[in-house]
């Protein structure tokens, strides 16, 4: 296995905010969120790009139900899912990102401006949030 950030956090060996666990995928909210509620959904087998992803169908399937969960959960207009290969990609193991959107909040293009959750409880809440409508 290899020993990237995002391995770390499906081993258990770093802290996260684990929205959801099984055998295919871990999602996590995003340390630095585009907005608050940004998820990163990454298969849990090692792979840097989508074209190393062997089953693509029930990784995709784990991206569609959290991009529906930030939605109803954070009663969100939408929601923006994306994915950099190599290009942009800061951790070298595939994530799609998963970002709650609200009609007019500001996000224009590919600058995606990060923020911080104020507190560690303001980021479980999220979590919590979107966990529970999965």
């Amino acid at each position: 296995m290899s020993t990237d950030l995002f391995c770390e956090i499906i081993a258990g060996e770093r802290p996260a905010y684990v929205v959801s666990s099984d055998e295919v995928a871990v999602s996590f909210l995003d340390a630095r969120p585009v907005f608050k509620g940004h998820v990163l959904v990454v298969p849990r087998v090692h792979v840097e790009t989508l074209a190393d992803l062997a089953d693509v169908g029930p990784f995709f399937e784990r991206v569609r139900a959290m991009a529906s969960a930030v939605e109803s959960g954070l009663e969100a207009d939408g929601t923006f899912v994306a994915m950099n290969n190599r290009v942009s990609q800061s951790v070298a193991h595939l994530h799609v990102h998963v970002v709650p959107r609200k009609k007019k909040d500001g996000l224009r293009g590919f600058f995606w401006p990060r923020t911080r959750y104020a507190s560690e409880e303001e980021a479980e809440s999220y979590r919590e949030l979107i966990a529970k409508a999965l």
